[in-house]
């Protein structure tokens, strides 16, 4: 279901039906009127390859103080076993 608001300027409340014969019974070849605003779908749009309304850009999590010392230490500890010539690709220590 879309956030669209189907209310006409006299407060009146379209059905979807009513949407939908107003939309099948419009004429594709009509031409814009001069005062046409286009409808970007938010106020936010940026050029990109899909609109925002269609897919939203994703927005990254921030991590906590706790993960990042987790990610440094596992990085950290296969530098290591790599430095000391050891191979751990099949989940035991042995030697590369």
């Amino acid at each position: 279901m879309c956030d669209f608001d189907s209310t006409t300027d006299h407060g009146a409340r379209l059905s979807d039906a009513e949407l939908d014969a107003m939309a099948l019974a419009a004429s594709p070849d009509t031409p814009l009127s001069v005062d046409a605003v286009p409808w970007y779908g938010n106020t936010t749009f940026q050029r990109g390859l899909l609109p925002d309304w269609y897919m939203p850009r994703p927005i990254a999590a921030t991590r906590g103080r706790a993960t990042k010392i987790v990610i440094v230490t596992v990085v950290v500890a296969f530098l290591v076993i790599d430095a000391f010539g050891l191979c751990i690709t099949s989940g035991f220590l042995s030697l590369a």
